[in-house]
């Protein structure tokens, strides 16, 4: 029982691993706030992205009639 209690007293004073647990931590609290920021402004780029394409196919259309 001592050798288990004296085991555990070092494994609960050891910090080998605490660095890999808080930056584990942290890359999950930036992948969680970056996909809550594109999942708000996702369809905020919907319109953006409409365009773009619309004058994409215009200057296509453009092109290709031209030649």
């Amino acid at each position: 029982m001592a050798q288990r209690l004296s085991c555990l007293k070092i494994f609960l004073h050891e910090e080998a691993g605490q660095d890999i647990i808080e930056y584990s931590l942290l890359i999950t609290f930036v992948a969680i706030a970056c996909a809550a920021i594109v999942g708000t402004s996702g369809s905020a780029t919907v319109p953006i992205w409409s365009s773009t394409n619309m004058d994409l196919s215009a200057a296509n259309a453009t092109a290709t009639a031209g030649s």
